[in-house]
């Protein structure tokens, strides 16, 4: 059997090595490909910036991928069926330290008329620091703190705009709120254009409806389906990719009682801008429809806790309608 094993993995090696020339180099902290042809490198220990940098790579095809994802299942006993099963992997790779995340089938979008979906990935050093020290970090003895984010100590301006405007370059979580036909959708796609085109964005939708023109982005896509068994690709499996994918920036869809839960964790990771949409009258009711969602699949928590996070981590933005007329009506 071990014997049996040493082959598995040698023949994996061979298969990696197209995708190992990227992740092997010298310098490369994480690397990530989001569409069959080309690479994003992300690396560590320098003050770049913009830290991705796109690589074109014609070796790196489609078939050449999903074929790659398989062989990864296959060599480490997990199930991975990228059209009716479950479509991704998560595995270490040969040679130790690298962590690999890859997705394949339906769920991945790049264009709404492929049927067959998509293929993603990240390969990821798992101890890229090792040489890193306490200055790294910008910790040195009897000096201040720095202060990554500066503009979280700017007041917000009374202009409405210009308070949105500085809310999405501080980082900060935004759910769009509205009733059907108020545009939710298309202020949200105009809220994304103000986004840096350096930002990583992972998207989330159950119908693709999001335009992101920033290059260094994975769409997602995802059935409205609240259970999870084997063989069922679930919320809580996605949240494990897009954290591992490493964004800037994750956009949600329309919240539901099957994603609010997923959101609002995700909303916790650690990362910048949480973008989503949701059908209220006014912010609080938009408030109270997430939190009751929230419960709708995890009813052990506290609904007034629950409520109290939402408000804390979430602005809302306010959009309503009356006949053709829409407008902004607030801004928390």
């Amino acid at each position: 059997m071990a014997e049996g094993m040493d082959n598995a993995l040698k023949v994996l090696s061979s298969v990696l090595r197209p995708l190992a020339y990227w992740y092997e180099q010298e310098g490369i902290e994480e690397i990530a490909v989001n569409h069959p042809g080309s690479v994003w490198l992300r690396y560590v220990g320098r003050q770049r910036e913009f830290p991705w940098e796109e690589q074109k790579d014609p070796k790196l095809t489609r078939e050449y991928l999903i074929d790659l994802l398989h062989i990864i299942a296959n060599t480490r006993n997990q199930p991975f069926e990228p059209t009716t099963g479950v479509p991704v992997v998560f595995s270490d790779l040969p040679g130790g330290g690298y962590r690999f995340t890859g997705i394949a089938g339906p769920n991945v979008l790049y264009n709404s008329d492929d049927l067959n979906g998509g293929v993603a990935l990240a390969v990821r050093l798992l101890h890229p620091g090792a040489g890193l020290g306490f200055a790294d970090f910008d910790l040195r003895k009897g000096e201040r703190l720095r202060k990554v984010n500066r503009l979280m100590n700017v007041e917000d301006p009374d202009d409405p705009y210009a308070r949105l405007e500085l809310a999405i370059r501080r980082g900060e979580d935004i759910l769009i709120s509205g009733g059907t036909g108020t545009g939710k959708t298309t202020f949200l796609n105009a809220m994304i254009k103000l986004l840096d085109n350096q930002e990583r964005i992972v998207t989330l939708e159950d119908v693709q409806e999001l335009e992101v023109p920033q290059p260094n982005h994975v769409h997602l896509l995802m059935s409205r389906v609240s259970h999870s068994s084997e063989g069922v690709f679930s919320y809580k499996d996605v949240f494990n990719l897009i954290t591992r994918f490493t964004p800037d920036v994750i956009i949600g869809g329309e919240v539901s009682k099957y994603n609010a839960n997923a959101f609002f964790e995700l909303s916790q990771t650690g990362h910048k801008n949480f973008f989503a949409t949701i059908h209220a009258g006014n912010p609080e009711e938009a408030y109270r429809a997430f939190a009751g969602r929230i419960l709708e699949a995890a009813p052990k928590l506290d609904y007034e806790q629950t409520l109290t996070s939402l408000r804390n981590s979430f602005r809302v933005v306010q959009i309503n309608r009356s006949g053709n007329l829409r407008s902004v009506t607030a801004i928390t």
